[in-house]
């Protein structure tokens, strides 16, 4: 008689730690992006689309009468020189509602979206665990603007840098000034419409938003 083995539960693994981050991130409260005010700390978010630009009507679906189910961007926002191992103890100041406010100018930039459409949660976290929390959740739900239409969360390369390729994101959401001075691509808006829908035609939001297990 053989026996199926067993795995004990390890509340410390990794995982299980991510999926504690990001469910306490989808238990925050939803803040309309133009409401935006200043708050403490580094962390992780998600951003919800609720409007009517093409190719994102899978997504409004899942986000109106209240409920955002279906994250368009998910991302983070840790703290100065957490990169290159700086100091453990450093105070991040306000790096997340930064980022945040980064991310509020782009789309008031862009031509086709209205600050208005837009919502997110976000949760400041021990910085030692933001990396973490945020790959749990752009796995659980694929957001688009982080796995199809990327350049969203880019910044201006400066002066003289602008010798590569415009983002993607910003050929479907034309408005940025330093993205303009980018190099053109060869997709078309339209091209990149057609991809989003068949991307959110194979990859729709996941029913079950309640819990991270991926």
């Amino acid at each position: 008689m053989t026996s199926n083995k067993v795995i004990p539960f390890n509340p410390l693994h990794k995982r299980h730690l991510g999926e504690s981050v990001g469910q306490a991130m989808l238990r925050q409260p939803v803040v309309a992006m133009s409401e935006l005010r200043c708050f403490d700390g580094a962390g992780i978010y998600a951003i919800y689309y609720s409007g009517k630009f093409p190719a994102y009507e899978a997504i409004t679906k899942c986000n109106m009468d209240g409920q955002f189910n279906a994250p368009i961007y998910v991302g983070k926002a840790v703290p100065k020189g957490a990169r290159k191992g700086g100091d453990l103890e450093a105070v991040p100041g306000k790096v997340l509602f930064s980022r945040l406010i980064q991310h509020a100018r782009s789309i008031e930039e862009a031509s086709n979206l209205e600050i208005t459409d837009f919502h997110c949660r976000y949760l400041v976290v021990d910085d030692i665990w933001i990396p973490l929390g945020e790959s749990l959740l752009i796995a659980k739900f694929d957001p688009l603007w982080n796995k199809l239409i990327d350049g969203f969360g880019n910044h201006d390369p400066g002066k003289g840098r602008h010798a590569g390729l415009r983002p993607r994101w910003d050929v479907l959401h034309p408005g940025r000034p330093w993205a303009d001075r980018c190099q053109p691509r060869k997709e078309t808006a339209d091209q990149i419409i057609r991809e989003a829908r068949d991307y959110l035609r194979n990859n729709p939001p996941p029913e079950d938003t309640s819990m991270i297990n991926v």
